[in-house]
Protein backbone atom coordinates (compact mmCIF):
# COMPACT_ATOMS: atom_id res chain seq x y z
CA UNK A 1 0.00 0.00 0.00
CA UNK A 2 1.29 3.48 -0.86
CA UNK A 3 2.38 5.46 2.20
CA UNK A 4 0.53 8.65 1.16
CA UNK A 5 -2.41 7.81 -1.13
CA UNK A 6 -3.55 11.46 -1.24
CA UNK A 7 -0.35 12.37 -3.08
CA UNK A 8 -1.29 10.13 -6.01
CA UNK A 9 -3.05 11.24 -9.22
CA UNK A 10 -6.83 10.85 -8.91
CA UNK A 11 -7.10 7.59 -10.87
CA UNK A 12 -4.26 6.00 -8.90
CA UNK A 13 -5.69 7.32 -5.63
CA UNK A 14 -9.08 5.74 -6.31
CA UNK A 15 -7.47 2.46 -7.32
CA UNK A 16 -5.47 2.49 -4.09
CA UNK A 17 -8.22 3.34 -1.60
CA UNK A 18 -10.75 1.02 -3.25
CA UNK A 19 -8.39 -1.96 -3.14
CA UNK A 20 -8.59 -5.05 -0.96
CA UNK A 21 -5.05 -4.36 0.25
CA UNK A 22 -6.11 -0.93 1.56
CA UNK A 23 -9.22 -2.47 3.14
CA UNK A 24 -7.29 -5.29 4.78
CA UNK A 25 -4.73 -2.99 6.36
CA UNK A 26 -7.54 -0.73 7.62
CA UNK A 27 -9.58 -3.45 9.32
CA UNK A 28 -6.53 -5.27 10.64
CA UNK A 29 -5.83 -2.29 12.86
CA UNK A 30 -9.02 -2.74 14.88
CA UNK A 31 -10.05 -6.37 14.32
CA UNK A 32 -6.74 -8.14 14.93
CA UNK A 33 -6.95 -10.42 17.98
CA UNK A 34 -10.71 -9.94 18.36
CA UNK A 35 -13.52 -12.48 18.24
CA UNK A 36 -16.89 -11.41 16.89
CA UNK A 37 -15.64 -7.82 16.83
CA UNK A 38 -14.54 -7.57 20.46
CA UNK A 39 -12.05 -8.73 23.06
CA UNK A 40 -12.85 -12.39 23.76
CA UNK A 41 -11.90 -11.94 27.42
CA UNK A 42 -14.79 -9.52 28.03
CA UNK A 43 -17.72 -10.91 29.99
CA UNK A 44 -21.25 -9.57 30.24
CA UNK A 45 -22.03 -7.21 33.08
CA UNK A 46 -25.28 -7.78 35.01
CA UNK A 47 -28.22 -6.43 33.00
CA UNK A 48 -31.78 -5.70 34.11
CA UNK A 49 -34.51 -7.41 32.10
CA UNK A 50 -35.84 -4.13 30.68
CA UNK A 51 -32.34 -3.19 29.56
CA UNK A 52 -31.84 -6.62 28.00
CA UNK A 53 -35.17 -6.44 26.14
CA UNK A 54 -34.39 -2.97 24.80
CA UNK A 55 -30.95 -4.11 23.67
CA UNK A 56 -32.44 -7.12 21.87
CA UNK A 57 -34.93 -4.86 20.06
CA UNK A 58 -32.14 -2.49 19.10
CA UNK A 59 -29.88 -5.27 17.80
CA UNK A 60 -32.77 -6.78 15.83
CA UNK A 61 -33.18 -3.48 14.01
CA UNK A 62 -29.43 -3.23 13.48
CA UNK A 63 -29.68 -6.63 11.77
CA UNK A 64 -32.39 -5.28 9.45
CA UNK A 65 -30.20 -2.33 8.51
CA UNK A 66 -27.12 -4.47 7.96
CA UNK A 67 -29.09 -6.97 5.88
CA UNK A 68 -30.31 -4.08 3.72
CA UNK A 69 -26.74 -2.84 3.30
CA UNK A 70 -25.46 -6.35 2.54
CA UNK A 71 -28.10 -7.02 -0.11
CA UNK A 72 -27.75 -3.54 -1.62
CA UNK A 73 -23.96 -3.46 -1.87
CA UNK A 74 -23.80 -6.97 -3.33
CA UNK A 75 -26.53 -6.13 -5.84
CA UNK A 76 -24.73 -2.98 -7.01
CA UNK A 77 -21.53 -4.79 -8.00
CA UNK A 78 -23.01 -6.10 -11.25
CA UNK A 79 -23.60 -2.63 -12.70
CA UNK A 80 -20.95 -0.57 -10.89
CA UNK A 81 -19.42 1.82 -13.43
CA UNK A 82 -15.80 0.67 -13.20
CA UNK A 83 -13.48 -2.01 -11.88
CA UNK A 84 -12.24 -0.02 -8.86
CA UNK A 85 -15.79 0.58 -7.65
CA UNK A 86 -16.66 -3.10 -8.10
CA UNK A 87 -13.68 -4.00 -5.91
CA UNK A 88 -14.61 -1.45 -3.26
CA UNK A 89 -18.18 -2.75 -3.14
CA UNK A 90 -16.79 -6.26 -2.69
CA UNK A 91 -14.97 -5.04 0.43
CA UNK A 92 -18.18 -3.39 1.61
CA UNK A 93 -20.07 -6.66 1.15
CA UNK A 94 -17.53 -8.32 3.46
CA UNK A 95 -17.95 -5.51 6.01
CA UNK A 96 -21.75 -5.69 5.96
CA UNK A 97 -21.68 -9.47 6.28
CA UNK A 98 -19.38 -9.15 9.29
CA UNK A 99 -21.65 -6.54 10.89
CA UNK A 100 -24.68 -8.79 10.49
CA UNK A 101 -22.76 -11.73 11.92
CA UNK A 102 -21.49 -9.89 15.02
CA UNK A 103 -24.95 -8.50 15.80
CA UNK A 104 -26.48 -11.96 15.44
CA UNK A 105 -23.78 -13.36 17.72
CA UNK A 106 -24.54 -10.67 20.29
CA UNK A 107 -28.21 -11.64 20.16
CA UNK A 108 -27.28 -15.25 20.86
CA UNK A 109 -25.23 -14.14 23.86
CA UNK A 110 -28.34 -12.37 25.15
CA UNK A 111 -30.31 -15.62 24.97
CA UNK A 112 -32.10 -15.20 21.64
CA UNK A 113 -32.52 -18.73 20.28
CA UNK A 114 -34.37 -17.85 17.05
CA UNK A 115 -33.03 -14.51 15.79
CA UNK A 116 -34.98 -14.58 12.52
CA UNK A 117 -38.29 -14.73 14.40
CA UNK A 118 -37.21 -12.04 16.85
CA UNK A 119 -36.06 -9.74 14.05
CA UNK A 120 -39.36 -10.20 12.24
CA UNK A 121 -41.31 -9.50 15.44
CA UNK A 122 -39.32 -6.48 16.59
CA UNK A 123 -38.33 -4.79 13.32
CA UNK A 124 -39.31 -1.14 12.98
CA UNK A 125 -41.86 -0.89 10.11
CA UNK A 126 -40.23 2.33 8.91
CA UNK A 127 -36.86 0.60 8.63
CA UNK A 128 -38.42 -2.29 6.70
CA UNK A 129 -39.97 0.24 4.32
CA UNK A 130 -36.60 1.97 3.95
CA UNK A 131 -34.99 -1.36 3.09
CA UNK A 132 -37.70 -2.06 0.51
CA UNK A 133 -37.19 1.34 -1.14
CA UNK A 134 -33.39 1.00 -1.15
CA UNK A 135 -33.56 -2.41 -2.82
CA UNK A 136 -35.97 -1.04 -5.43
CA UNK A 137 -33.30 1.50 -6.42
CA UNK A 138 -30.70 -1.27 -6.52
CA UNK A 139 -32.87 -3.69 -8.51
CA UNK A 140 -33.71 -0.97 -11.05
CA UNK A 141 -29.95 -0.46 -11.60
CA UNK A 142 -30.30 3.21 -10.66
CA UNK A 143 -26.68 3.87 -9.69
CA UNK A 144 -26.94 7.41 -8.31
CA UNK A 145 -30.11 6.69 -6.33
CA UNK A 146 -28.64 3.46 -4.93
CA UNK A 147 -25.36 5.09 -3.87
CA UNK A 148 -27.21 8.01 -2.32
CA UNK A 149 -29.70 5.86 -0.40
CA UNK A 150 -27.11 3.29 0.66
CA UNK A 151 -23.76 5.03 1.13
CA UNK A 152 -25.04 8.44 2.16
CA UNK A 153 -28.42 8.08 3.90
CA UNK A 154 -28.27 4.56 5.37
CA UNK A 155 -24.58 4.71 6.28
CA UNK A 156 -25.02 8.15 7.88
CA UNK A 157 -27.97 6.84 9.90
CA UNK A 158 -25.99 3.83 11.10
CA UNK A 159 -22.86 5.87 11.78
CA UNK A 160 -24.83 8.30 13.96
CA UNK A 161 -26.95 5.70 15.77
CA UNK A 162 -24.08 3.30 16.45
CA UNK A 163 -21.87 6.12 17.69
CA UNK A 164 -24.61 7.40 19.99
CA UNK A 165 -25.39 3.92 21.31
CA UNK A 166 -21.71 3.18 21.97
CA UNK A 167 -21.60 6.06 24.46
CA UNK A 168 -24.00 4.28 26.84
CA UNK A 169 -23.72 0.61 25.83
CA UNK A 170 -22.44 -2.26 27.95
CA UNK A 171 -18.72 -3.02 27.37
CA UNK A 172 -19.23 -5.88 24.90
CA UNK A 173 -21.79 -4.08 22.76
CA UNK A 174 -19.68 -0.94 22.89
CA UNK A 175 -16.60 -2.66 21.46
CA UNK A 176 -18.65 -4.27 18.70
CA UNK A 177 -20.24 -0.94 17.77
CA UNK A 178 -16.98 1.00 17.72
CA UNK A 179 -15.51 -1.46 15.22
CA UNK A 180 -18.60 -1.22 13.03
CA UNK A 181 -18.50 2.60 13.13
CA UNK A 182 -14.99 2.56 11.65
CA UNK A 183 -16.29 0.57 8.68
CA UNK A 184 -19.28 2.89 8.23
CA UNK A 185 -16.97 5.90 8.03
CA UNK A 186 -15.16 4.25 5.10
CA UNK A 187 -18.44 3.46 3.34
CA UNK A 188 -19.64 7.04 3.78
CA UNK A 189 -16.37 8.33 2.33
CA UNK A 190 -16.92 6.26 -0.79
CA UNK A 191 -20.43 7.65 -1.23
CA UNK A 192 -19.29 11.23 -0.74
CA UNK A 193 -16.43 10.83 -3.22
CA UNK A 194 -18.48 9.07 -5.88
CA UNK A 195 -21.50 11.38 -5.75
CA UNK A 196 -19.33 14.49 -5.41
CA UNK A 197 -17.53 13.68 -8.66
CA UNK A 198 -20.79 12.84 -10.45
CA UNK A 199 -22.52 16.03 -9.32
CA UNK A 200 -19.55 18.08 -10.50
CA UNK A 201 -19.94 16.58 -13.98
CA UNK A 202 -23.76 16.36 -14.07
CA UNK A 203 -25.22 19.00 -11.72
CA UNK A 204 -28.74 18.29 -13.03
CA UNK A 205 -28.69 15.20 -10.75
CA UNK A 206 -29.01 17.43 -7.69
CA UNK A 207 -32.82 18.02 -7.84
CA UNK A 208 -33.39 14.30 -8.31
CA UNK A 209 -31.29 13.40 -5.27
CA UNK A 210 -33.12 16.04 -3.24
CA UNK A 211 -36.38 14.33 -4.16
CA UNK A 212 -35.00 10.95 -3.04
CA UNK A 213 -33.88 12.46 0.25
CA UNK A 214 -37.35 13.91 0.89
CA UNK A 215 -38.87 10.50 0.17
CA UNK A 216 -36.54 8.74 2.62
CA UNK A 217 -36.38 11.37 5.38
CA UNK A 218 -39.61 10.41 7.15
CA UNK A 219 -38.62 6.74 7.23
CA UNK A 220 -35.19 7.62 8.58
CA UNK A 221 -36.58 9.89 11.29
CA UNK A 222 -39.09 7.27 12.45
CA UNK A 223 -36.34 4.64 12.55
CA UNK A 224 -33.99 7.01 14.33
CA UNK A 225 -36.50 7.92 17.03
CA UNK A 226 -37.43 4.30 17.74
CA UNK A 227 -33.85 3.11 17.98
CA UNK A 228 -32.71 5.94 20.22
CA UNK A 229 -35.73 5.35 22.45
CA UNK A 230 -34.76 1.68 22.82
CA UNK A 231 -31.19 2.64 23.72
CA UNK A 232 -32.44 4.87 26.54
CA UNK A 233 -31.57 8.23 25.03
CA UNK A 234 -33.31 11.22 26.59
CA UNK A 235 -35.50 13.57 24.56
CA UNK A 236 -32.65 16.08 24.55
CA UNK A 237 -30.22 13.41 23.36
CA UNK A 238 -32.61 12.33 20.63
CA UNK A 239 -32.93 15.91 19.37
CA UNK A 240 -29.16 16.39 19.40
CA UNK A 241 -28.43 13.13 17.61
CA UNK A 242 -31.15 13.81 15.04
CA UNK A 243 -29.56 17.19 14.35
CA UNK A 244 -26.15 15.55 14.01
CA UNK A 245 -27.54 13.02 11.55
CA UNK A 246 -29.13 15.71 9.37
CA UNK A 247 -25.90 17.70 9.38
CA UNK A 248 -23.95 14.60 8.36
CA UNK A 249 -26.32 13.85 5.48
CA UNK A 250 -26.14 17.46 4.31
CA UNK A 251 -22.34 17.35 4.32
CA UNK A 252 -21.98 13.94 2.72
CA UNK A 253 -24.72 14.70 0.24
CA UNK A 254 -22.64 17.61 -1.01
CA UNK A 255 -25.11 20.16 0.38
CA UNK A 256 -28.11 18.71 -1.36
Amino acid sequence: MTAEPHELPEADFLSEVHSFDFWFQAVEGYLLDTEHGRDAALTDAPMEEVQRENLISTLCNYCVGETAALEASSGMIGYAPDRCIKIFLATQVVDEGRHLEVFLHRLSELGVADPDSEILRRANPALLKFKEQLLEYVDSRDWEAAVFAQNIILESLEFTVFGAHAQTADPITQQVLLGVVKDERRHMGFGENDLGRRLALTPHLRPRLKKIKRRMDMLVMETFAGTLRDTGASAEDQARFTSNYLATVARLGVDL
